[in-house]
């Protein structure tokens, strides 16, 4: 019988790929930005309890918790789907293009959650076709606001993380082609900091500049000085990168404004180079501050810890992949991204792994992450949901003197 899930599963998600994709464009063409997933959570919802699965709601109707079989008590292997959208215009033209102004999947989310909605429906039928090849004890999260690196957490909170043992997920990419995934062990995404500037200043004219402190000449200051000085106090080894997204100041072109705020991110790999740029650049807001007379307050919040993926899962991942797009087109991540995700968060209740799942049709017309004309292949839907259902059940593996051998395949 362990001999014959392979195959069972391959033919469950591939019966399964036409629902797939009217999923993942239902998803794409009624996106919710994060902390608004209600209608998301509720179709899903619906979907997987009409397969006879075990579901709850995340908090205040956000996000969804899945589990197989019922009434298992023992420990759980778990995967994620996120399901929120970001704030962008989508300007594809395409029959499933949103129709929600200034919201948009741009960053795969519709794909990830439908990947884990095959998953999770592939298990259970696998399940009840008597071809599980041992008891598969799982879990399945479909989690809101990740974009706002909130929602792992707050599923967490609602139990996600109760007896799991191991944890995965995946993450589209839109630079390898579809066929493709990408794997590797460690460091996977850096930390992040959200950090949020206030800067104030005495306003005046346009005119007599002199007569104010500008919090605006603050602001320039302030960017540049980060810009040119935190990478000159890093080791050029180590990857910082701070950047300034947001600055919000004055009303009038002929006014000095009183106030300034600046928001941004610091990505770092390593804590040691997290600590020590957060006082850096405490330290540079002192000395603009100086001399410029305004005063500058720095906060650090959202703090959102690096993927870090464990070598035994990462295996998993890996043997999962080789088994299903051939050893050739598994690749080894060379470089962590500097990107953050909040699947950390799981991490730090029991080991886990994310993989890159290639969604380029045509790599000479790759549209990247947070853009307005971002886009998946959708031949990729059932390689990441063959993916992911392959590592849960080689997680579920007996870990007692009954295990059944599985092939490692090298890659080359």
């Amino acid at each position: 019988m362990a001999s014959d899930w392979h195959t069972a599963l391959d033919e469950i998600v591939r019966d399964l790929e036409p629902r797939l994709i009217e999923l993942r464009r239902h998803l794409h063409a009624h996106p919710e930005p994060s902390g608004e997933e209600l209608q998301t959570s509720l179709r899903l919802y619906q979907m997987l309890g009409d397969e006879g699965l075990a579901v709850r709601m995340g908090p205040e109707g956000c996000g969804v918790l899945v589990d197989e079989p019922r009434d298992a008590k023992g420990a759980r292997v778990a995967f994620r789907g996120d399901i929120d959208a970001l704030l962008i215009q989508d300007e594809k033209l395409v029959s499933y293009h949103s129709t929600r102004a200034g919201v948009m999947h741009a960053c795969g989310h519709d794909a990830h959650a439908t990947c884990a909605y095959g998953a999770a429906v592939a298990l259970r039928r696998l399940v009840q076709q008597n071809l599980a090849p041992w008891p598969l004890t799982w879990r399945a999260i479909l989690q809101p606001a990740e974009e706002t690196a909130s929602g792992a957490r707050q599923m967490v909170a609602a139990g996600a993380m109760d007896r799991v043992e191991r944890i995965f997920a995946l993450h589209v990419e839109p630079k390898l082609p579809v066929g493709t995934v990408g794997v590797r062990s460690g460091p996977m995404t850096a930390n992040c900091d959200l950090l949020k500037i206030a800067i104030h200043g005495r306003g005046g004219h346009g005119a007599r500049p002199h007569e104010s402190r500008d919090p605006i000449a603050a602001a320039a200051t302030l960017i540049s000085t980060l810009y040119q000085y935190v990478p000159r106090a890093t080791d050029s080894l180590e990857a910082v990168v701070v950047s300034i997204g947001r600055v919000c100041g004055g009303s009038n072109p002929n006014v000095i404004p009183e106030h300034v705020e600046l928001e941004g991110t610091v990505r770092t790999l390593e804590s040691s180079v997290r600590l020590s740029t957060i006082d850096h650049i405490q330290q540079l807001a002192r000395g603009v501050e100086e001399i410029t007379g305004a005063k500058i307050e720095v906060q650090f919040s959202g703090s959102i810890p690096a993927v870090f993926n464990d070598a035994d899962a990462t295996e998993t991942l890996r043997t999962a992949a080789a088994e299903v797009v051939g050893p050739q087109h598994c690749h080894l991540i060379a470089r962590p991204s500097m990107g953050s995700e909040d699947f950390a968060c799981y991490l730090e209740h029991a080991p886990g792994a994310m993989f890159r799942l290639g969604t380029a049709g045509d790599l000479s017309a790759i549209t990247p992450l947070h853009t307005s004309r971002f886009d998946v292949d959708e031949k990729a839907l059932t390689i990441g949901a063959r993916v992911l259902a392959r590592a849960v059940v080689a997680a579920c593996e007996p870990k007692d003197g009954n295990r059944v051998e599985r092939t490692r395949t090298p890659l080359p």
